[in-house]
């Protein structure tokens, strides 16, 4: 297992550490329900910096990213970021991502954790046809989520720039708690508003330290990653290795939005042709009619209690206290309003197919 910059810091805070993709991370602090209301109702801040950051450059540097993302970058401006995904050559997802675009012919891809390798192996495979420069930065990179609706206020007092003037999957670049050229971005995966700050792993302990000591009156509060898989969940925002995989298309897991077919990219005519044919099974977000949590791996039955799909995602919402989860089903059973049963243990539970997100603020 690998260690993140704040690893000591993290244990005197108490925090349960737990191996995931490779690296010792704080799972919770003082638990997750109390941990995501924090979020939802005041400030938190997530130590995610086991994720993975490349430095894609030189004038291929956009047609590299075209080739192997499935959103259209060319419609990046400077400051902008874009949330898309690597198809592989089989209709599944070798990763999701975001790609800044730092400045003319520079871009930041922001890779899941437990694909860095995969990821850079898929990329180089690829670019050997544009010659971009690649730099895999993930070892030298911290990246802090500070998320809430007190987020921008309680941090406002670190930076000369106006936290407040960064919309969503926008970010700047500039000063932070002391520090110069940090990114602050406003690209944060729970639904409550703040950003995330990438910085040197030589200033992130500072930078952790002034966050919390200006966020002292906002009732701020360091945040595991097992909050955070509920906030995304309650969100529908997929997770990758759970909600989508190799396996699974972005047309079945309804990311069609972020799959653009006025250009060139891996595998596109498939896609395409998936997109127009309908895909067989689709990804649908469900709450639960009666007491119960559903968990990943959990079958999906209809009334005669035959399997017909998996869930991928679950939880007992800690906002809406029912019972929510996702999963791939029959296109046909993936209407709105369809009923549903999940299999819980040896009850099949009622659900309600709904449309996501599940947390509406």
């Amino acid at each position: 297992m690998r260690n993140i910059a704040l690893h000591k810091v993290h244990e005197k805070l108490g925090a349960k550490m737990v191996p995931f993709a490779g690296f010792n991370m704080p799972v919770s602090y003082e638990g997750v329900t109390a941990e995501h209301l924090t979020v939802r109702e005041s400030v938190g801040v997530f130590d995610v910096s086991h994720m993975g950051e490349f430095l894609v450059s030189g004038e291929n540097a956009l047609a590299l990213i075209q080739k192997v993302t499935s959103n259209d970058a060319s419609k990046l401006e400077i400051g902008d970021a874009q949330y898309s995904c690597f198809p592989n050559e089989k209709n599944g997802i070798v990763d999701d991502l975001i790609c800044y675009k730092i400045k003319e012919n520079q871009y930041l891809l922001v890779v899941n954790a437990s694909n860095i390798e995969k990821d850079w192996n898929w990329i180089t495979k690829y670019n050997e046809e544009f010659n971009a420069d690649l730099k895999d930065i993930s070892d030298d990179y911290s990246l802090l989520a500070i998320q809430g609706p007190k987020a921008v206020e309680a941090m406002q007092s670190l930076s000369s720039l106006d936290l407040a003037d960064i919309p969503f999957y926008k970010f700047k670049v500039g000063d932070f708690a002391g520090f110069e050229h940090v990114i602050i971005s406003a690209t944060g995966y729970t639904g409550s508003g703040g950003f995330e700050i990438y910085c040197k792993n030589s200033e992130v302990e500072q930078i952790w330290n002034r966050i919390f000591l200006a966020g002292a009156d906002f009732g701020i509060k360091p945040i595991g990653l097992a909050a955070r898989d509920t906030l995304r969940l309650e969100m529908g925002y997929c997770l990758y290795g759970n909600d989508i995989d190799d396996t699974t298309s972005p047309i079945e897991a309804g990311l069609g939005w972020i799959t653009k077919f006025t250009k060139d990219f891996v595998n596109h005519e498939n896609l395409a042709q998936q997109k127009a044919d309908k895909p067989s099974r689709k990804l649908v977000a469900f709450v639960l009619d009666e007491r119960g949590i559903p968990r990943q791996g959990y079958d999906i039955v209809d009334a005669t209690g035959t399997a017909i799909g998996t869930v991928t995602s679950g939880t007992m919402s800690p906002c809406l206290q029912k019972g929510i989860g996702m999963g791939y089903v029959p296109t046909e059973l993936a209407k709105l309003g369809t009923q549903i049963y999940i299999q819980v243990r040896k009850n099949a539970i009622p659900a309600t197919v709904v449309k996501l997100p599940f947390y509406k603020g």
